[in-house]
C-alpha cells in the first residue's frame, strides 16, 4: 500500500490561518481532490476531522487523535499512531492511503510518504500553519499541470 499527501499550500507553503483557508476557495482545485480520494481511505487529525464532519472525504476516515477513541459517523476509525493508522487502512485493502491534514498529520508522515500531491496556490498567504518542508533530493517532480489560481504537482519518492 503506498501513502501519499494531498494539500493546497500557497508559495510560501502556508495552509492556513485560524482553522481555515488562507485564499478564496478554488472549485478546480476542490474537484481534484474530492475525485482523487473518493475511493480510498484518508488520513487525517482530530481538527481536520472536525472541520469536515459536513462533508467527510474518502471512503473511510483514520482519525488520529489522543484524546477521542470513537466517533458518531459509521466510517470513521480511530488511530493512536502512525502504525495503527497504517494497519487500518491496510485492513481496508487500500492501494493508497491519503494523507489529508494537518501540519503534525502531515509531518508525522512526511518520512513514510511514496509521492505528494500539492496543488500550488499562486501567491503568497498570511497564515500560521504550514506544510512541512522536504529535501527534494529525495523527490522527483514527476507532473506538473497548470489551472487557473493553482499548480498541480505530482512528486514522486525517489
Amino acid at each position: 500500500m503506498e501513502l501519499a499527501s494531498v494539500a493546497a499550500l500557497a508559495e510560501n507553503r502556508v495552509i492556513g490561518r485560524d482553522g481555515e483557508l488562507p485564499w478564496e476557495s478554488i472549485p478546480a482545485d476542490k474537484q481534484q481532490y474530492r475525485a482523487r480520494i473518493a475511493d480510498e481511505p484518508v488520513v487525517l487529525g482530530r481538527r481536520t476531522f472536525d472541520s469536515m464532519r459536513d462533508d467527510l472525504p474518502g471512503r473511510a476516515q483514520i482519525v488520529l487523535s489522543r484524546t477521542e477513541q470513537a466517533f458518531d459517523v459509521a466510517t470513521a476509525f480511530h488511530a493512536e499512531d502512525l502504525d495503527a493508522a497504517v494497519e487500518r487502512a491496510a485492513s481496508l485493502d487500500a492501494e493508497t492511503a491519503y494523507v489529508i491534514g494537518g501540519a503534525q498529520i502531515y509531518a508525522l508522515f512526511q518520512p513514510h510518504l511514496d509521492k505528494m500531491f500539492l496543488s500550488r496556490v499562486h501567491g503568497v498567504y498570511e497564515g500560521d500553519t504550514y506544510y512541512p518542508e522536504w529535501d527534494r533530493d529525495e523527490w522527483e517532480l514527476n507532473e506538473a499541470t497548470e489551472y487557473d489560481r493553482f499548480t498541480l504537482e505530482r512528486w514522486v519518492r525517489r
